[in-house]
């Protein structure tokens, strides 16, 4: 095949290093972590600077060449894959690997957008610091990544998602231009967050290449408990109770039905129950401190998980020993998706409630769904603290996976959707929407907020070369958007 003109200008930015138009060489990253989707693509550039990023987009700009960027291709909703066309250009980010500074005294980390968020965590630990947000894949989830999508995590009760641990974006634009909005400004009142459109904005108005994130003192210790409860509404009591004593050192809250952990000691090695009794819920809880001053962790939890236990809140409860057992125990917790998937096809919901409705929900949602489609099971877990519930309804032991989801994916999800509508929750709570839920948005959506967002993509994207198809739904009336 010849080399169209453009294509070869893009070659000559990147070089041979950062350049590949073999198919075996991009298959990896084609086909989406979940394997809902497999696109292709023209070619795969890898940029190593802001500049050599700015160059390939303003070539692609000026050719109506549609751009695919991608950080760690760990997402759930199919955002950084290609359609099927051939046409697209997979920009990976995964060369701009550098932390540029680490500002301990101001509690600020700047660092590109390829660098890999458990690579961020060790070279933090390494000088005092540390970043509050983890999630199962941070060995491959990329910055770049995380703020395109406004990840949360399991710390988002004490710390927030990416909007809050923001505080700057370097971007380029899709007509090439370079944003520079590192500058960790307290206060900046020039009229719109512009940092904020790409959190969020899953790659659609421009690529990410570096961010300012805050950071905070490394612990001095904690205290990870694994407790047990008979409902979810006995969990909301107990945060409720822990919230109220603990306070700010009250870091992590999440919530996990049995059928849940059977899955994980099912399918993944070296895991073992932390409790000896059977219970229906299972609580993992994680207290902190990052000052010696601060109350010990482990005291406080002892303290208050007796009265907890006293007051019916909880049934059972293990404090890790070590720890070794504390990571024992959250190797559980992160690795419920991956045993999920290994135990057979399921449709997997990202949603939020409100945190007072989140007990509710998942006891009366669960039920609905399971009625309507018999021979389902639904596994409903997540952060309780945030009202993140991550709810799975897994098909029929026996059924053909692929058949399965096809048929039943459209009838399940408006479902599951319309009971979060009803509670005034979201359809996404931290995986972001891609092309899984873009239909879903645009039915559930009001018309201001359509309007809103077909607006501000093609104002920034007129050519529409920016990861087309994802996250901005289209309208009726434009072929492009």
């Amino acid at each position: 095949m010849v080399m169209p003109n453009w294509l070869a200008e893009m070659k000559s930015v990147v070089g041979d290093k950062g350049f590949t138009m073999s198919e075996t060489e991009m298959m990896p990253w084609l086909t989406d972590w979940r394997g809902r989707y497999t696109g292709r693509a023209m070619a795969m550039v890898s940029p190593a600077s802001t500049t050599e990023t700015a160059r390939i987009v303003s070539i692609a700009n000026d050719n109506a060449i549609i751009l695919v960027p991608q950080g760690g291709n760990s997402g759930m909703v199919g955002g950084a894959t290609p359609d099927q066309s051939g046409d697209a250009v997979l920009i990976s980010m995964r060369r701009m690997n550098q932390i540029r500074e680490t500002k301990t005294d101001d509690q600020l980390v700047i660092c590109d957008a390829g660098v890999i968020l458990q690579n961020l965590h060790d070279e933090l630990a390494r000088k005092g610091q540390r970043f509050p947000l983890t999630l199962g894949g941070k060995g491959s989830a990329t910055v770049g990544g995380l703020v395109s999508t406004n990840a949360g995590g399991t710390q988002v009760l004490r710390h927030g998602t990416m909007r809050a641990l923001v505080v700057g974006v370097e971007a380029v634009l899709p007509n090439g231009s370079i944003y520079d909005g590192l500058a960790a400004l307290k206060k900046d009142n020039r009229g719109y967050d512009l940092k904020q459109l790409f959190v969020g904005g899953e790659g659609t108005l421009g690529i990410v290449t570096a961010a300012t994130l805050r950071t905070v003192p490394a612990i001095v210790d904690r205290c990870v408990v694994w407790a047990a409860a008979e409902s979810p509404h006995k969990a909301h009591e107990l945060l409720k109770f822990l919230g109220k004593k603990i306070g700010a050192a009250l870091e992590g809250f999440e919530i996990i039905p049995k059928s849940c952990l059977a899955s994980v000691l099912q399918h993944i090695p070296d895991t073992r129950s932390p409790l000896e009794s059977e219970h229906a819920w299972h609580i993992l809880i994680e207290t902190v401190r990052d000052s010696v001053d601060a109350a010990d962790p482990t005291e406080l939890i002892e303290k208050y998980l007796g009265q907890a236990y006293e007051n019916g809140l909880i049934e059972n409860a293990a404090i890790a020993a070590s720890e070794q057992q504390a990571e024992d125990f959250w190797k559980i917790r992160d690795s419920i998706a991956e045993a999920e998937r290994a135990s057979g096809p399921a449709l997997q919901h990202d949603i939020s409630v409100p945190v007072a409705r989140m007990a509710a929900f998942i006891t009366d949602a669960g039920p609905k769904v399971e009625a309507s489609f018999p021979g389902t099971i639904v596994a409903a877990f997540g952060h309780m603290g945030d009202g993140n519930v991550h709810f799975h309804v897994k098909a029929p032991p026996g059924t053909d996976p692929k058949n399965w989801t096809e048929i039943y994916s459209e009838q399940i999800t408006p479902l599951v959707h319309d009971l979060v509508v009803a509670e005034g929750g979201s359809i996404s709570a931290e995986h972001g929407i891609g092309q899984t839920k873009r239909v879903e948005l645009e039915r559930l959506s009001s018309d201001a907020r359509l309007f809103m967002l077909r607006s501000i993509k093609s104002a920034i994207d007129p050519n529409n070369i920016m990861n087309p198809g994802k996250l901005v739904p289209l309208a009726s009336s434009q072929s492009g958007f």
